[in-house]
C-alpha cells in the first residue's frame, strides 16, 4: 500500500511539472498541493505501521520543491518563500542550500535587490569551487542586482570575477554596460577586447564546417531533411554572441573618444575586422548613419559609397542606404538600381521595398508604387514609412477614403505625429467634411500650437463654413505667429474694411506694403481706407505720392481727378494725363486684338480668381527607409510633391455686393472672392 501511495505522489509531481511546462499554472499548483497532501498521508501511514525506516526523504524534498516552484510561477511570492525556507532550514537536505538562488530570484522579481543579493551570496557559500558554471551564474545575478541598485562599482567587481574565471558573453556585455555607465573609455576598450577574446562555439572549425556543408548538400540531393539539434544549438549560440558584440560595439563606439566620435568608430572597426568581418561592415554602416544624424551628409555618402567597391554581399548590405541617399540627391536611376539590389538580396526587407516604391512614385508609376507599399506593410505591419506613403499615393490617385484609412491606421501607431494628423485633417477638408476637419486641425494645434499655417487653414475652413467670428480669430492667431503671410494679412485687412474699422485695416495694408514695397495695390488700399474715413487731405497726399512713384497708374490718376474735384483743387493737369493714358491703353488693347475692359488694380492677388497663393502648410512628405537591415537607423523623410489648398477668402454674398459698390470695387475688389 505504501509503495502504491508513493507511485501516486510521483505521478502527481510529474503531472504538476507537465502542467507548468504547458503554462497551465493553476493546474500545476493544484497537482502540487495534492502531491503534498498525499505525501503527508504516506508518511503518516508508514509511522502507524512501523515503517519509519522506509520514509523517502528525496520524495519529501521533491514534493516541497515542486510546491514552492508552483507558488512562484503563480506569483504567490510569500507562500513560495515560506516553503523554500522550510526546505533550506532542514538539515536533512544537504543540497538544499542552492535553493537560496530561487529565493533570491523571487526577491529580484519583487525589486527587493538587497535581499536578493543576500540570498545569492548565501547560495554561493553552499556551492563548491568545482561548480564553476553555477557559481558564475550566481555571481552574474549578484552583479545584475547591483546594477539595479545603481551600484556600478560593486557590479563591476562581480562581473570581473566571472571574466577572470569562466568568461561568457552575457557577463562580458554587462561589464561593458557598467564601464559605459561610469564613462570610463579606457576600461570600455579593455572590456570590449576581452569580449572579443571569448571563443564562440562552432566558429573556426573550417574542416568540420566543410564536411557539414557537404553532408547537407548530399541530404538535399537525396531529398532527406534531418533536424540537427546540436547544429541548431550552435547556431543559436553564435547568433547570441554576435548580438552581444554588435550591441556593445554600437553602444561604445561614439563614446570611446569624447573629442572625436569618428576615432571611436575607427578603433572599433579595426578591432572587429580580424575575426568579425561582417560585424565590422555593419559598424561602417552605423558610422555612416551617425554622420547622417550629425548632418554631415557628404561624409555619410562617402562611407556608404565605399561599399560599391566591395563584394556583392556587402554591397547588398549597404544597398538600402545607398538607394536612400541617391534618392535624396534626386539621382533616381541610381536610387532605383540599389533599391532593386536590396530587394533581390532580401525580398522581406520592408525599407528596401519602400525605397523601390518611392522611385516608382517619382516616375509616375503610382499603381506599382502602391503595390510595393502594400507588400512592405505585409512584411512589416508597423512600417510607418510604407503606411504614410500608401496614404500619399492613394491621395494622388484620388481614392481619398483609402488614403484616410491609411493615415488613420498610422495615427493609431504614432498618435502624436503632427504630419499624420495634418494629413487626416487635410483629407477631411478636401472631402468637404468641415466639422471633422476642424476637429483634427484642433488636435493638430495641441501638438504644434504656434504653427501659423495650421491656424490659417482653420481660419479658411471656418470661413468656408460661414463662421466669420472663428475665421477671424484663427487668422489673427496665425498673423500673431507669422506676421508676413500676405494671404492672412489681406484677409484680415478686408475683414476690418467690411467691419468699417478702417484704422485697423490701414495697419494691415501698410504691413503688406512693407512686405511688397513694389506692389502698388497695397498703397492704393491704404489710400482708399483714408478716403472712406473722410480724411481726404491725407488721401490726396498719398495719391500724389503714388502718382509720383507710378506715373502710368491709371487707377491712381482716376482717383486724383475725382478727389481734386471734390476738394475744389486744380485737376486739369491730372485730367490731361488721364485722358492720354486711357487713349494709349485703348490703342494698345486694340492692337492686341482685345477691346475689353481695362484691367483694374484692385483685382485678384497673383493669378486667376480661382487660384489664390498657396498657404504655409504642414509639409507633406514621402517617408523613405534608410536602415541597413537594422532597427537602429533613424526614420528619415523625403519631400514629395505638395498639394496646396487654395487660400480662402470671404464668400461673395448678395449683401457684400452693396459693400463693394460702396467702395467702388476699386481697391479691394476680388480679394473678397473664394
Amino acid at each position: 500500500m505504501a509503495k502504491e501511495m508513493e507511485k501516486q505522489v510521483n505521478r502527481l509531481i510529474e503531472q504538476s511539472a507537465d502542467a507548468a511546462v504547458r503554462s497551465d499554472l493553476t493546474e500545476a499548483l493544484e497537482k502540487a498541493k495534492e502531491a503534498g497532501k498525499k505525501e503527508r498521508q504516506l508518511c503518516k501511514h508508514r509511522e502507524q505501521h512501523g515503517l519509519v525506516d522506509q520514509i523517502n526523504l528525496d520524495l519529501t524534498y521533491s514534493v516541497c520543491f515542486n510546491l514552492a516552484n508552483a507558488y512562484h510561477l503563480n506569483g504567490m511570492y510569500e507562500e513560495a518563500l515560506h516553503t523554500y525556507s522550510l526546505i533550506v532550514k532542514n538539515k536533512q537536505y544537504p543540497q538544499s542550500g542552492r535553493l537560496r538562488v530561487n529565493m533570491g530570484n523571487i526577491y529580484y522579481e519583487q525589486k527587493k535587490y538587497t535581499n536578493a543579493i543576500k540570498m545569492y551570496r548565501m547560495a554561493l557559500d553552499q556551492i563548491p569551487n568545482t561548480g564553476k558554471e553555477i557559481r558564475s551564474k550566481i555571481m552574474r545575478n549578484i552583479g545584475n542586482s547591483f546594477v539595479r541598485l545603481g551600484q556600478f562599482q560593486d557590479a563591476i567587481g562581480s562581473y570581473e570575477s566571472i571574466m577572470e574565471g569562466n568568461a561568457d558573453f552575457q557577463s562580458g556585455f554587462n561589464l561593458i554596460i557598467c564601464y559605459f555607465a561610469l564613462g570610463d573609455s579606457d576600461k570600455m576598450r579593455r572590456g570590449f577586447t576581452k569580449l572579443l577574446s571569448i571563443p564562440i562555439s562552432g566558429m573556426g572549425e573550417e574542416e568540420e564546417e566543410e564536411e557539414e556543408a557537404k553532408a547537407a548538400e548530399a541530404a538535399e540531393a537525396t531529398g532527406e531533411k534531418k533536424h540537427d539539434g546540436l547544429r541548431a544549438e550552435l547556431q543559436q549560440r553564435q547568433k547570441q554572441a554576435a548580438h552581444f558584440i554588435t550591441t556593445a560595439a554600437k553602444l561604445c563606439a561614439p563614446m570611446l573618444d569624447r573629442r572625436d566620435w569618428v576615432a571611436g568608430f575607427d578603433w572599433m572597426i579595426e578591432a572587429l575586422k580580424p575575426e568579425h568581418e561582417s560585424i565590422a561592415s555593419h559598424m561602417e554602416i552605423c558610422k555612416a548613419l551617425h554622420y547622417l544624424r550629425d548632418k554631415q551628409f557628404n561624409k555619410a555618402i562617402e562611407v556608404l559609397k565605399s561599399f560599391e567597391k566591395k563584394d556583392q554581399s556587402l554591397k547588398a548590405m549597404a544597398a538600402t542606404n545607398l538607394s536612400f541617399l541617391y534618392f535624396l540627391e534626386s539621382d533616381i536611376t541610381q536610387a532605383d538600381k540599389y533599391a532593386n539590389l536590396a530587394v533581390r538580396n532580401d525580398r522581406y526587407n520592408a525599407k528596401a521595398l519602400v525605397n523601390k516604391g518611392n522611385c516608382l512614385y517619382v516616375k509616375g508609376e503610382l499603381e506599382r508604387a502602391k503595390e510595393l507599399y502594400l507588400e512592405a506593410i505585409g512584411v512589416e505591419a508597423d512600417c510607418v514609412e510604407s503606411i504614410y506613403n500608401l496614404g500619399l499615393v492613394n491621395k494622388k490617385l484620388g481614392v481619398l477614403q483609402e488614403a484616410q484609412q491609411a493615415f488613420e491606421k498610422l495615427h493609431s501607431i504614432i498618435p502624436n505625429n503632427p504630419e499624420v494628423i495634418y494629413q487626416i485633417a487635410n483629407l477631411h477638408d478636401m472631402q468637404g467634411n468641415y466639422r471633422h476637419a476642424t476637429k483634427w486641425f484642433n488636435i493638430l494645434i495641441t501638438r504644434v500650437p504656434s504653427d501659423p499655417g495650421v491656424l490659417s487653414r482653420l481660419g479658411q475652413i471656418f470661413n468656408k463654413d460661414d463662421d466669420e467670428t472663428q475665421a477671424f480669430h484663427y487668422h489673427q492667431e496665425s498673423y500673431r505667429y507669422y506676421p508676413v503671410n500676405l494671404d492672412v494679412i489681406s484677409w484680415l485687412g478686408v475683414w476690418y474694411v467690411k467691419s468699417e474699422l478702417y484704422e485697423k485695416a490701414i495697419e494691415f495694408f501698410e504691413r503688406a506694403s512693407q512686405i511688397q514695397p513694389q506692389e502698388v495695390k497695397w498703397k492704393l488700399m491704404v489710400t482708399s481706407c483714408y478716403r472712406r474715413m473722410g480724411s481726404y487731405t491725407r488721401a490726396l497726399e498719398l495719391y500724389e505720392e503714388i502718382h509720383e512713384e507710378y506715373p502710368d497708374n491709371l487707377e491712381c490718376l482716376r482717383y486724383l481727378v475725382a478727389i481734386c474735384k471734390d476738394l475744389g483743387h486744380h485737376y486739369d493737369h491730372y485730367q490731361k494725363k488721364l485722358s492720354k493714358l486711357e487713349r494709349a491703353n485703348a490703342a494698345k488693347t486694340q492692337t492686341m486684338g482685345g477691346g475689353g475692359a481695362l484691367t483694374r488694380i484692385g483685382g485678384p492677388m497673383g493669378g486667376p480668381q480661382d487660384q489664390a497663393p498657396p498657404q504655409r502648410q504642414m509639409p507633406q512628405r514621402q517617408m523613405t527607409g534608410d536602415t541597413g537591415g537594422a532597427s537602429d537607423a533613424p526614420h528619415s523623410n523625403m519631400a514629395a510633391p505638395m498639394h496646396h489648398a487654395a487660400a480662402g477668402g470671404g464668400r461673395r454674398q448678395p449683401k457684400q455686393q452693396e459693400e463693394e459698390e460702396l467702395f467702388d470695387d476699386a481697391d479691394i475688389g476680388d480679394l473678397l472672392v473664394d
